[in-house]
């Protein structure tokens, strides 16, 4: 064999895997949890648990340090993955509307590009999906045993076992049953770890053997922050011993959820919870002592709900290689918005403060993004669909407002946006006064209305835990000044009018 073959040979061969490489379009795969914390995932550093299945995506492709939402609540985050477009533009603002399925998504456009699409698991947007070749969502919240769910052809399915396995179980079917020849685009909606925090009976106890240190601010007394002060969102009044920490899970709020259980799986559950009822009752807690013991409650069925997350999440991983899909498939972790793990004193979300604002986000795209990567660049939820178009190769529709950030994934440093900007709507559920706002690198301004003309401003760099409210402060004009002028200008950007006349004002 000659030199000059052999060179040929190779340039023939590497032709072929480029023109290989350049031609297939990536499979892609979107795990959209419910209100799991960051502070909850030991790859931000988080020592409450550890979560090796997100902990591998993390490792394998990176880590969004400075992920956020553009409105911390359920069915709004999910309007905005699938549309890239705010709240104000999508018309789903809050848990009381109806998600308009027909207007224009990023799964649509990928369906029409020739990817298969599917939603499975939890929708939480009262309409019925559209823009998949398949889906099965759970109805409104969703159970975390026994649940129904509704099917493509109307019908309700009910299904044995526990919520957070049995969507991967769909989920897994799923892609066994693919046309193969053809890219796909699936998004898996958990449930978990939503309130109740009801843990698989294989994970009761799971962290009995920790107790769980008190936030340096847990006893947080909101001086200065009118809207912190006058939430309903506490674990001191409340959180619901029955109905959230089960000691009466037979009666009232969680009566509906108890009803469910088989006796097998009723069987587990009096075993373990039972007992700590009893102890409670013996007790006779009250004041701190019972807030506390409400803390460490809460903590081991949040953290033991999020275990089987993170061990379904391993699972899907597994199924990728066991398929020899792996190298092929990019895949996205992230919640619909992050939670509070005690901070301030809380559960719950809603805030544009730090816990509720920013949500975990994890991703691995062999062959783009380097394996252990770190992006510390501001992105948000609102950008999942660009990307996804994006990587697709499918052109991004000009309606879009969110940022591919394909150019983060192939460059952490790259130049990226220099602000976010927040607006949340709903008064009523746990009295969080609606309010929208900036946040740079350094410094967060908010502008609460609809119950309080309020303004915060805090500097994240000497009060990370926004415990400062600096607005109308003595040596704070020019930055506050600075802050209304790139709010005003980020909401002309999102063509948010509402907010325009209430900062204007």
């Amino acid at each position: 064999m000659t030199v000059r073959y052999i060179l040929l040979l190779t340039l023939l061969c590497l032709s072929g895997v480029l023109n290989a490489q350049s031609g297939k379009r990536p499979n892609i795969i979107i795990i959209v949890s419910d209100d799991h914390a960051f502070q909850a995932i030991s790859a931000y550093g988080g020592n409450l648990m550890q979560t090796p299945g997100i902990d591998r995506l993390a490792r394998e492709g990176a880590i969004f340090n400075h992920a956020y939402v553009t409105n911390s609540i359920c069915g709004p985050s999910r309007a905005v993955i699938l549309t890239g477009k705010y709240s104000h533009k999508n018309g789903f603002k809050d848990n009381r509307s109806r998600f308009d399925a027909g207007q224009d998504q990023f799964a649509k456009r990928l369906r029409s590009a020739g990817y298969q699409t599917a939603w499975i698991g939890k929708w939480h947007l009262k309409s019925k999906p559209e823009g998949f070749d398949f889906w099965q969502i759970l109805p409104g919240q969703g159970d975390y045993y026994n649940p129904d769910f509704l099917t493509m052809d109307g019908k309700t399915v009910h299904k044995e076992g526990y919520v957070t396995n049995l969507i991967t179980d769909d989920a897994e079917q799923w892609m066994s049953g693919r046309d193969t020849s053809r890219p796909f685009c699936l998004v898996i909606g958990h449930k978990a770890t939503h309130r109740t925090w009801i843990p698989d009976t294989a994970d009761l106890g799971l962290y009995d053997g920790r107790t769980f240190p008190l936030p340096a601010n847990f006893y947080d007394d909101y001086e200065g922050r009118y809207a912190a002060a006058h939430q309903d969102m506490n674990i001191a009044h409340t959180m619901r011993l029955g109905y959230d920490l089960k000691m009466t899970p037979d009666t009232g709020f969680g009566r509906s959820g108890y009803i469910r259980l088989n006796p097998a799986q009723r069987a587990k559950f009096d075993a373990y919870y039972k007992p700590i009822a009893a102890d409670l009752a013996a007790r006779k807690l009250s004041g701190k002592e019972l807030t506390e013991w409400k803390y460490q409650r809460y903590m081991k069925d949040y953290l033991a709900t999020a275990a089987s997350l993170d061990r379904n999440i391993a699972r899907v991983l597994n199924y990728l290689d066991a398929h020899h899909l792996s190298e092929n498939t990019m895949v996205i972790y992230l919640s619909d918005q992050g939670f509070y793990m005690g901070e301030h004193g809380w559960f719950d979300k809603r805030f544009m403060y730090e816990e509720s604002f920013r949500t975990p986000m994890v991703a691995r795209y062999p062959g783009v993004l380097k394996p252990g990567s770190v992006i510390n660049g501001l992105v948000m939820n609102l950008d999942i669909a660009p990307t996804c178009l994006d990587a697709a190769g499918v052109a991004i529709p000009a309606a879009v407002q969110g940022r591919s950030f394909l150019p983060l994934l192939k460059q952490p440093d790259a130049r990226w946006r220099k602000s976010l900007y927040y607006h949340y709507y709903e008064r009523g559920e746990h009295s969080v006064i609606p309010h929208f706002g900036v946040r740079t690198e350094r410094y967060k301004l908010i502008r609460f209305y609809n119950g309080a003309d309020k303004w915060e401003l805090f500097d994240l760099q000497q009060d990370p835990s926004e415990m400062k409210n600096l607005y109308g402060r003595k040596g704070y004009e020019k930055i506050t000044a600075g802050l209304k002028k790139e709010l005003v200008r980020l909401i002309k950007e999102y063509d948010d009018e509402d907010a325009l006349k209430l900062v204007k004002q």
